[in-house]
């Protein structure tokens, strides 16, 4: 699912993350391919609103124990309550009590709030806001919709350290969160003040990122993982909520599930108690302690008695990962991908070696490391009820892995007591969210500063030695270690080629994401960047992953499949309509959703319509996102149901008017129609709004070539490329279009540096082999074609004409 991809919309302390794109080209907004126009002949011939409330007002107010939808027949469990819990769980409700998922939200009270609002002034960017109490009420003045100083009234808190935020009620049933926050570390740790999220940005109130903002809202945003039992409550029609919730904060329920089967369980059961007996609730005990032993004397690493239930780390997940909600009801420990949609290893949430580097929640990390792989889960190292880690500092650590061999300076090469000996601050570097939240990367992975120098990625050495480079730091390795520690098996360097290397790197991706030994959130990431350059050549690899036992691959599959003819997609696709996950069952919908059903089999249709109903009704539960249009209306253009996709895009650019990808897919629906005008004024809306965006430029461009204007058409193109110097196709495209204006050799000084650029690009290649050809130069020509049969060696059109101009 598509999302507006700017980083500042992260705003909300411990919040879930914005969801994640599923167009096939993750590097662009669109998922409807553009007309081409005039410019198509000649690429075949190369290669053969939001609801602005009264400020201060609420109209709707938030109900802290609100009676929540209905929930499906199937679901006989109800919720009952953490106090319910309390009365056979004391130990671990008494542990859960001034948790971080216990303080997760709260009732602004004096007991509550821990920020300063004795008349406390804080400015940024020229704006004053005042913290200030009136009564019993805290309170705040600052700009708001308007972009004027205004009171607005706190109502709630949102989170405790190390920074708290808080919520403004508004009109609708609307909650914002303030950009300002408190930083409730110590003084002496730099906290005890006021600071802004966004410190070195400025956004005025006529941004769709302020924070009286669609991408501030509380429901929307963060919501879900801040309270038990969430029903958003979106309605389209009147732009408002009506969010109810059975516990304001992340009580027992969150984790465990409705538990008023397991009530009835403890009524009527007794000691000892059968085995097998679920006791009305899944189990998410983890062994965390039993489990572990070292296989010998002398042994260097613990290992597992039998594999771990993954039940409980898939209830953390549900919250702790970068992903889109698909439903709201969940079975406590089923996969994440049956409610959810997880984020991929991609730019720019992750470094091109998979590290940690937008805000991502600690799940997509640890499903790389080598500790998940091994059996290790979250509970082993962190007690779920008060959030505390089982032991401290390499203590944690030694309980899998001996002392003797791993906490000593042989081994880390450090002063004991030093920073520098801390198992962590090797395998686990942090990183600053939010200004001061420090994180940790949970890859748990052995530096690797040769890949800094290689893929630009960080590496834990040069974070605490910034004033050495990553060559220092890998000679300092290879003193300590020899050099086989650069022999370690690494994918980062397929995944980056796969972003930056385009058609070149399809042969690494298929062969990593096939590679069973790999972590399965790698391998789906591969598929995934291989989904623009599928062929029918790829089906093969395609079919194959569709069998795997990893949703999120098989989901990936799907988007190999999502361009073949509709023969073998059906072929395909059609078996996972079925599919045990509901992710799974919904993208082989959507990969389905432009058959007709007389091309479907029989069989199969009924579970075609169950799952497009969940698709829609996950785009439904996502209205209130701008991008949950956009998607909605792709669903309706790969329906053939353009009128209402252009309402959907109308609707997503009524949200956020600086939605580029909204845009340009209206424009292009409206093209669909033969309304060119119409067209040109949405392309001619979105760059008034947007005027450095190279996709708004690029699309315009494509019009008045349609149009025949071909000197206006040129300075598009040259925009475009301008202002996106790393996109290979607009460097080709605005080469083609110079050369289609009669310039053939500056045609040709573009594409030798577009070629420089981008390396291995089939594109450039085929311009320059094309135009080289044309112009006379037989070798140059013989040498582009040769590089490009290096990257397209099935193709015999290609080997044919190489022959050609070895003959002539």
């Amino acid at each position: 699912m598509s999302r507006r991809p700017r980083t500042k919309t992260r705003t909300l302390a411990s919040a879930p993350p914005e969801p994640l794109e599923q167009a096939p080209n993750r590097k662009r907004l669109r998922v409807v391919a553009l007309f081409w126009g005039v410019l198509v002949a000649a690429l075949v011939a190369v290669l053969a609103n939001a609801f602005k409330g009264t400020p201060g007002s609420d109209t709707s107010p938030l109900p802290v124990a609100g009676t929540p939808t209905a929930q499906p027949a199937a679901v006989a469990a109800t919720h009952v309550g953490s106090a319910t819990c309390k009365a056979c769980h004391e130990s671990e409700f008494i542990a859960w009590s001034g948790s971080h998922h216990q303080l997760a939200m709260q009732d602004a009270s004096s007991a509550t709030v821990l920020g300063d609002f004795a008349n406390a002034r804080f400015k940024q960017n020229g704006v004053e806001s005042t913290f200030f109490k009136r009564g019993e009420q805290f309170m705040v003045r600052t700009d708001g919709p308007d972009g004027k100083l205004a009171d607005y009234e706190v109502r709630y808190t949102f989170g405790v350290y190390p920074l708290q935020q808080y919520l403004i009620p508004f009109a609708g049933g609307r909650y914002q969160v303030l950009p300002l926050a408190w930083d409730t570390r110590p003084q002496s740790a730099g906290g005890q003040r006021w600071f802004h999220l966004y410190p070195k940005q400025k956004v005025d109130h006529q941004d769709p990122l302020h924070w009286t903002g669609v991408y501030h809202n509380w429901a929307l945003q963060c919501a879900e993982c801040h309270s038990t039992n969430l029903r958003k409550g979106y309605d389209a029609a009147s732009d408002s909520y009506q969010t109810r919730y059975s516990e304001i904060n992340v009580a027992c329920e969150a984790c465990h599930g409705p538990a008023s089967r397991h009530l009835d369980w403890a009524r009527q059961s007794k000691a000892p108690y059968a085995i097998g007996d679920d006791k009305g609730l899944p189990t998410l005990k983890s062994r965390w302690n039993e489990a572990w032993k070292f296989p010998a004397d002398g042994a260097r690493v613990a290992v597992r008695d039998h594999p771990a239930a993954v039940a409980g780390m898939n209830s953390c997940a549900a919250c702790h990962a970068r992903r889109s909600t698909l439903r709201e009801e969940r079975e406590p420990g089923a996969a994440l991908e049956d409610s959810h949609r997880l984020a991929m290893l991609t730019a720019p949430n992750y470094h091109p070696d998979g590290q940690q580097r937008e805000e991502v929640y600690v799940w997509g990390s640890f499903l790389q490391s080598r500790m998940y792989q091994n059996g290790v889960t979250c509970m082993d190292c962190h007690e779920p009820h008060a959030q505390k880690l089982r032991a401290e500092g390499n203590a944690l650590c030694t309980r899998c892995h001996a002392a003797a061999g791993f906490d000593t300076p042989k081994h880390h090469r450090h002063t004991v007591g030093d920073q520098g000996a801390q198992c962590v601050n090797c395998h686990m570097p942090t990183q600053n969210y939010m200004v001061i939240h420090a994180r940790q990367d949970h890859s748990l992975r052995v530096p690797r500063p040769d890949l800094s120098v290689t893929l630009g990625s960080p590496n834990a050495c040069n974070q605490c030695h910034i004033d050495r480079n990553p060559q220092w730091a890998a000679r300092v390795m290879d003193q300590w270690y020899g050099k086989s520690w650069r022999e370690r098996p690494e994918y980062g360097s397929i995944l980056h080629a796969g972003e930056t290397q385009g058609l070149r790197a399809l042969p690494g991706l298929l062969d990593l994401a096939a590679r069973t030994t790999a972590p399965a959130i790698v391998r789906a990431t591969a598929a995934t960047l291989a989904q623009p350059y599928a062929h029918p050549g790829t089906l093969p690899a395609a079919r194959a992953l569709l069998q795997d036992p990893d949703p999120s691959v098989r989901i990936a599959a799907l988007g190999l499949v999502a361009a073949v003819d509709p023969v073998n997609r059906v072929l395909s696709a059609s078996p996972l309509l079925s599919d045990r996950v509901l992710g799974v069952r919904i993208e082989a919908a959507r990969v389905l959703a432009d058959i007709p059903d007389s091309q479907i089999p029989s069989g199969r249709r009924a579970a075609r319509a169950t799952a497009l109903q969940a698709y829609e009704s996950a785009l439904a539960l996502e209205a209130d996102w701008p991008s949950g249009q956009l998607n909605l209306g792709n669903l309706r253009l790969r329906q053939g149901r353009t009128e209402e996709a252009i309402a959907a895009f109308e609707r997503a650019l009524k949200r956020d008017a600086q939605f580029a990808g909204a845009y340009v897919n209206l424009a292009d629906a409206l093209r669909q129609l033969g309304r060119e005008q119409e067209s040109e004024r949405v392309l001619r809306r979105g760059l008034a709004a947007l005027p450095r965006d190279a996709d708004l430029h690029h699309a315009l461009a494509l019009l008045l070539t349609r149009r025949g204007d071909q000197a206006a058409a040129l300075k598009e193109f040259g925009e475009a490329a301008r202002l996106a110097p790393d996109n290979a196709r607009y460097a080709y495209v605005l080469a083609l279009a110079v050369d289609s204006a009669g310039q053939r050799e500056q045609a040709m000084v573009l594409l030798r540096s577009a070629d420089k650029r981008h390396p291995g690009d089939p594109e450039i290649l085929g311009a320059l082999l094309s135009m080289s050809r044309e112009s006379g130069e037989r070798q140059v020509a013989l040498r582009y074609a040769q590089q490009l049969a290096g990257i397209l060696p099935d193709n015999a059109n290609l080997r044919r004409l190489i022959a050609e101009l070895q003959a002539q």
